[in-house]
């Protein structure tokens, strides 16, 4: 059965047609709730049927009004979005409220149904619990009110960080250092001036490249500084709200109740987790840093430590004069259109998928490029890659589902936003685009699901990132940058220079583990102390386990946007790259697209989506549950 994809509105159109599918897709909503628990079905599996089609709709609101939330351009269509996100989470909370519909699902007789619908009866019955259904009148409408102040709170935070686009003004020669094509894209004003952003294709070059340290120190500050004041009172009240919530329905804390859904099970072990990582990587941060350092007193000879407005600056040079590796050279090869071709080409051939252009499918923006994703010659998906900055837009670098594939009823449908140079990009931008990107064809290879509840990235959270995470190993080897990495007199990247960019990138992944738990541990001990200070709450994270000092007078929190999303669980990145690095070893490394493990992978792990846990889909690939070795191994080496 042919399915089509969703009929996107034009940019005018946009504000319209937000408000024209929120008010009927919640209508269809109530409608088919009254339905069933007015008249439930009786049979389990019938029941459970009802209930897809409520779960779909609820979706195909919320995924809309997110993505537009997000991306579009026009402020009002930005503002209708999320005003139609409260909307939806204010019915979702009503309905994980509603006792007479608990009761329907709760007198369900699971006997006879297969695994993956008992296993959504189960999470069913556990979304009513974990809201609190059960609970007297009073408290259930006091979760309500948390749980709409948590969407209004959460978007405002998201905002004042997507609009907060700091600058700098200098005179060009402080600028030396800079590559040729983004000066030529930054030319001084009638005041003599060149304004930097703070935005990443602006700011990391500058802290990469430039020579002066007084423009580092300024890009820097400005940066860690997105979002403050104004976050700070948002983050208290975050924090608060989300404590309280916990508590009402019976967990100790937000971290408890929040990885009581996660692979990690419990919130106690996540501390534990941070420290486990934090001692496997304290001897290869010092080794490093001690590198680092004696390179910094070369040109600071009184230096007692460096901070993060000089360590990527001298990062490069340590690569460039240790392993012969210049991130300016290296660039070379890496144009944006090439790149973004090269991409499709490697993830069509090792997933078995054509990429077939759509150029008339209307979107958003003039940048946004749009693919028809066929496999054996039928059309299983749509993407929408939306991949350049511009103002009101999200500033990271996310996967945003556009409709949950469902086999028969709905074709999947993501897009992938990104914030990267329109000419020749940092590799480190190629691994994170590569990274992207495998949340994008896991949701589309994972679209021919049976329910909507486990269509696409649709694991335990703490699980999401492993497929991304791996889908990076792809961008660092020679004979696949080769087919698409290409300087402009046509060379492709030498192997040699790529073995070099390996070892160079081995340099500092000590001390970028321990980075990562630092945001680790603000993620999870603001949840659980809720410290009165953030700002000192940081400085003393930061001494305890990042291998940077905290620069004095900067409010990073302010900024941390997975305090929104991943709430106390920014663990999951780490926890996600040990089992990245375990998959990764049943890959021959030099038959990176054998049909046998690619065709595995992709069977096995990413195309059931969430109607298994995600230890057993590891499990199912590898032939053994997941260990720590294939990380600790690469961390040591």
């Amino acid at each position: 059965m042919t399915v089509a994809p969703l009929a996107l509105p034009a940019p005018d159109a946009a504000e319209d047609w937000v408000a024209t599918r929120t008010r009927e897709g919640l209508a269809e909503v109530r409608r088919l709730v009254e339905e069933l628990r007015d008249r439930p079905p009786g049979d389990a599996l019938a029941t459970l049927r009802r209930w897809d089609e409520v779960s779909l709709a609820l979706s195909n609101v919320a995924v809309a009004a997110s993505l537009f939330a997000n991306v579009h351009p026009d402020e009002s269509v930005r503002t209708g979005a999320e005003q139609a996100e409260v909307e939806l989470d204010r019915l979702v909370t009503e309905l994980r409220q509603d006792r007479r519909l608990y009761d329907v699902f709760a007198g369900l007789d699971p006997a006879g149904l297969d695994p993956v619908a008992a296993r959504l009866l189960t999470k069913t019955l556990d979304d009513f619990r974990r809201a609190g259904v059960d609970l007297d009148d009073e408290t259930r409408a006091r979760l309500a009110q948390i749980n709409e102040r948590l969407t209004e709170v959460g978007q405002e935070f998201s905002r004042t960080i997507r609009d907060d686009v700091r600058t700098v003004r200098v005179t060009p020669d402080r600028l030396a250092g800079l590559p040729q094509d983004w000066l030529d894209a930054h030319p001084a004003d009638e005041d003599g001036l060149v304004t930097v952003t703070t935005d990443y294709p602006d700011a990391l070059p500058v802290r990469m490249f430039a020579h002066d340290a007084g423009v580092r120190r300024d890009i820097t500050v400005a940066f860690l500084d997105r979002g403050w004041p104004e976050n700070e009172a948002r983050l208290q009240e975050l924090f608060a709200l989300r404590h309280e919530l916990a508590n009402h329905v019976g967990y100790a804390d937000w971290a408890s109740y929040d990885a009581a859904v996660k692979m990690i099970g419990k919130g106690p072990a996540i501390p534990e987790f941070i420290d486990r990582i934090t001692q496997a990587a304290d001897e290869p941060m010092r080794r490093d840093l001690a590198v680092l350092l004696e390179r910094y007193r070369r040109d600071v000879p009184a230096a007692a430590a460096i901070d993060t407005a000089d360590s990527l600056y001298y990062e490069e040079l340590v690569r460039r004069e240790r392993h012969e590796v210049d991130a300016q050279e290296v660039r070379r090869y890496f144009d944006f259109t090439r790149v973004r071709q090269g991409l499709l080409e490697v993830t069509s051939r090792l997933f078995g998928v054509e990429y077939v252009p759509v150029s008339d499918a209307p979107v958003w923006h003039e940048d946004v490029t749009s693919y028809d994703v066929v496999r054996d010659g039928e059309r299983i998906g749509r993407i929408h890659l939306d991949l350049h900055p511009r103002d009101g837009k999200f500033k990271h670098a996310a996967q945003f589902t556009l409709a949950k594939g469902l086999a028969g009823r709905q074709l999947a449908e993501g897009v992938l936003v990104c914030n990267f140079s329109r000419g020749l990009m940092e590799h480190d931008h190629v691994v994170t685009l590569f990274h992207e990107f495998g949340h994008l064809v896991h949701h589309v290879l994972a679209g021919g699901a049976e329910w909507t509840r486990f269509s696409g990235v649709a694991t335990e959270w703490d699980f999401v990132e492993a497929p991304s995470q791996m889908l990076e190993e792809w961008a660092w080897d020679a004979d696949v940058l080769r087919t698409f990495a290409v300087a402009e007199s046509g060379e492709p990247i030498p192997a040699d220079l790529v073995a070099r960019m390996r070892a160079a990138d081995d340099f500092g992944k000590g001390y970028q583990a321990r980075t990562q738990m630092f945001y680790a541990a603000m993620s999870y001990w603001f949840h659980t102390d809720r410290p009165a200070d953030l700002t000192a709450a940081t400085r003393e994270l930061q001494a305890r386990y990042a291998p940077f000092p905290y620069i004095d007078g900067t409010h990073m929190f302010a900024s941390f946007g997975h305090l929104g999303g991943y709430s106390s669980a920014y663990y999951t990145y780490m926890w996600s790259l040990v089992i990245a690095k375990d998959l990764f070893s049943a890959f021959d490394p030099d038959d990176l697209f054998s049909p046998d493990a690619a065709g595995r992978y992709r069977d096995r792990v990413l195309a059931p989506g969430g109607s298994q846990d995600a230890a057993d889909l590891v499990a199912d690939f590898l032939g053994r549950p997941y260990t720590f070795d294939a990380y600790a191994a690469w961390l040591a080496r």
